[in-house]
């Protein structure tokens, strides 16, 4: 489905078809380790399932691969499970294509891994007029008259779909307006946690204040335009 004309939603993903570039955010590489270290006990599977939606994803064969920010999940050091993780994703991503990481607000500690693979971590992307950014701060560049439409991460929506008899939460696509921009608002690509009820949950980058315009689009067996947020509540 289309978002935007020229960007598709794939699974969690972004395509800029005409471009062949896949955007990608929050895969929080590490999350099931924090967990345990936490006393949760989880399955370490993520990463292994990961692993196969991008391989799915790499058969639209991407010319370019933005990890649009939060490749790894530790705020105050790099676990063993994220040094092994993050290495061997940027692997599979950089065998396919060239690859480009944005700074997400986990990612103080991410250059020590990236220089082991010869990538530069930015504060954001631009193209045509288009800008990848994290979306946890906003950068001066990024406001540029030039630039129309901001893709941003950072929050993770999803939300909450209830019946009367059984409630579930999906992840979502936003799609609306910042001052005189265009924004998408990606969901998280990790599998653990779907994210921020949008209809309940504060969320926290200062792209996001008001959310009652903005279009959802949902993530389940197909993509869903569900229309407004203020019409879903």
């Amino acid at each position: 489905m289309e978002i935007l004309p020229g960007i598709e939603i794939k699974e969690k993903s972004l395509w800029v078809k005409k471009k062949k570039i896949l955007i990608i955010a929050d895969i929080h590489l590490g999350y099931e380790q924090k967990m345990i270290d936490s006393g949760i006990l989880v399955p370490k599977r993520m990463f292994s399932e990961i692993k196969k939606e991008i391989e799915e994803l790499l058969k639209l064969k991407p010319e370019l691969i933005v990890i649009n920010g939060d490749v790894k999940h530790e705020l105050g050091k790099i676990s063993d499970q994220e040094w092994r993780d993050a290495l061997d994703f940027l692997d599979l991503l950089m065998n396919k294509a060239e690859v480009i990481l944005i700074r997400g607000n986990h990612d103080n500690l991410l250059e020590p891994i990236a220089r082991k693979r010869g990538i530069e971590v930015r504060n954001f992307y631009c193209f045509d007029d288009i800008c990848v950014l994290h979306g946890h701060k906003i950068f001066l560049e990024t406001m540029d008259k030039k630039i129309k439409t901001l893709i941003i991460g950072h929050d993770h929506p999803a939300i909450t779909l209830d019946d009367g008899v059984k409630k579930e939460k999906f992840k979502c696509f936003l799609f609306g307006s910042y001052k005189d921009k265009k924004i998408i608002v990606m969901p998280s690509f990790f599998n653990l946690v779907e994210g921020s009820d949008i209809k309940k949950e504060r969320l926290f980058s200062p792209f996001l204040k008001d959310l009652n315009n903005f279009r959802v689009f949902v993530l389940g067996d197909k993509v869903y335009d569900f229309g407004k947020l203020k019409n879903i509540r």
